[in-house]
């Protein structure tokens, strides 16, 4: 056994100082599912027909931190939309939970696991011997989300870890979102454990390294790329492995979230939607007007920054190049959100 690394080689996000198209050198796509691919039971407009054109010169993995299917039912769906998958293609993190777990039990090991099919039906396929019970003195805790999950299980899992045996978390998303609203997500089971245990788990999931090791390892990438709709899981954690990121606006992140960004979560490219893939995406020209003010023009899209002052110059014909310029001159200023005054038309 060895210890797990949960090293970061986090990258520092700039805006683009020349065009380019955001699939050139790539070789490898990872993509998040929800609010990239589809939203409940649709396919996002652009989505699928991108993937597909994409897919015919790369090679295309799907990451995903639901915990409660399996990679063969994810592909099944994703194939349901008109994509060519299979669970090969498929990266969970019960499969990153299960690699870090290899890293701290030994091999054939009895663990407790709080989950469902798509978690256990991994760690049975590593060889681990799965309980329900502390009785049967288990070497490790490995927690995921399935609906079943209930009150009992947290408190085997708790009645486990006071033995101080290792404890892996899947992925700690606090919600969940259903057809009929948002619902608690696997982040807010572990925070009920943790509450009892006192201590917290090692997280397999985004926006950790470990499911994109786990990722970049499966599909043999050298230079991959990484689209996600939610900078607080996916941006971050695609900076945090050092891979380039795409935030695309199709899903939970908007323009104020992307303005409000703090360095770690900036991605590098921002997309309407995924046609812009294979699009040149313009390169953000910086210049000085006569106050002293600085101009960041993307296309043609025009903001100012002066002082803390961010304003709209010309709005352009493209709001996603208005969005692309006021981010340089927010992220620019070197000042968080709260210490300037922006133009509420780069938002609204």
């Amino acid at each position: 056994m060895s210890s797990p690394q949960q090293t970061t080689a986090e990258k520092t996000t700039r805006p683009a100082t020349e065009s380019r198209v955001p699939l050139d050198g790539v070789d490898v796509i990872l993509a998040d599912l929800d609010g990239v691919v589809y939203t409940g039971r649709n396919a996002i407009p652009h989505a699928v027909e991108s993937l597909n054109a994409a897919a015919a010169t790369r090679r295309i993995g799907y990451i995903t931190n639901n915990a409660s299917r399996t990679a063969e039912t994810v592909a099944a769906q994703l194939s349901g939309f008109g994509l060519s998958v299979t669970g090969d293609d498929v990266v969970t993190s019960p499969q990153a939970a299960v690699r870090l777990l290899a890293t701290v039990v030994d091999a054939g090991s009895t663990v407790l696991v709080v989950g469902g099919e798509g978690l256990t039906s991994v760690v049975e396929a590593a060889g681990f011997r799965v309980t329900r019970s502390a009785d049967d003195h288990p070497a490790a805790v490995i927690q995921g989300f399935a609906p079943e999950v209930a009150w009992t299980d947290l408190a085997e899992a708790s009645f486990a870890l006071a033995a101080d045996i290792p404890w892996i978390a899947t992925n700690q998303d606090w919600t969940i979102p259903q057809e009929r609203g948002i619902a608690p997500g696997n982040g807010t089971l572990v925070s009920a454990v943790h509450t009892a245990v006192g201590r917290l788990p090692l997280v397999a999931g985004k926006p950790e390294k470990a499911i994109f090791d786990a990722a970049l390892e499966q599909f043999g990438a050298s230079s991959p790329l990484f689209i996600g709709d939610r900078l607080d899981t996916d941006i971050i954690g695609a900076n945090k492995a050092g891979i380039p990121s795409v935030l695309v606006l199709t899903g939970i992140d908007q323009a104020k979230q992307v303005l409000a960004a703090p360095e770690g979560s900036r991605p590098d490219f921002i997309l309407g939607d995924l046609r812009g893939l294979d699009e040149v995406y313009p390169a953000t020209v910086e210049s000085q007007d006569a106050r002293g003010a600085r101009i960041f023009t993307v296309g043609d899209a025009a903001v100012s920054l002066h002082g803390n002052v961010v304003k709209v110059v010309e709005e352009g014909s493209s709001r996603v190049d208005l969005l692309r310029a006021g981010a340089a001159a927010v992220w620019g200023s070197g000042l968080m959100i709260y210490g300037l005054v922006v133009d509420p038309a780069l938002y609204e």
